[in-house]
């Protein structure tokens, strides 16, 4: 009897526990995430609006957005989805994957897919999280498939 009423406690506080919203982290203060798209490094530029935490499933963050490549701005809406977190004494690492997709507006539009690492310290006197850096790895695509470049994004 004991072990099925540890069992039941054990299991409802699995169901309960839920990741924080770390939502306002993606937003990024407001400030434009830079980085390099493509052979010849050129300059992107990714600035997220609005981050929400998916009520579904609270390891999911659905974004939007734009990003800025030259003179070519484009809308993006996609999801920021965490698959791993490691928390040291003073040091906090998660770890997961990223979609964005711009919207359609020709040949220069398509999708930003790959992986994040966001890694951060934890200051216990002032109770806040400091030193945060997120990189973003993964590919740019066009939608009609003829240009497909490796990106590498991260906060400022």
């Amino acid at each position: 009897m004991k072990r099925l009423l540890l069992f039941f406690v054990l299991l409802s506080g699995l169901t309960f526990a839920q990741m924080p919203d770390i939502s306002n982290v993606w937003l990024n203060n407001s400030k434009a995430y830079v980085g390099t798209i493509g052979n010849q490094n050129q300059e992107i530029k990714l600035k997220i609006d609005i981050s929400e935490q998916n009520r579904k499933n609270d390891q999911e963050y659905f974004v939007s957005g734009y990003t800025l490549v030259d003179k070519v701005y484009a809308k993006f809406e996609g999801k920021f989805t965490i698959t791993q977190y490691k928390d040291a004494r003073k040091k906090g690492t998660v770890f997961g994957e990223y979609e964005l997709a711009e919207e359609n507006k020709g040949r220069h539009s398509g999708t930003l897919k790959g992986k994040f690492v966001y890694t951060f310290r934890w200051n216990k006197d002032t109770e806040k999280v400091e030193d945060q850096e997120i990189e973003l790895k993964g590919n740019w695509k066009s939608y009609d498939g003829s240009m497909d470049f490796k990106t590498l994004i991260k906060n400022q």
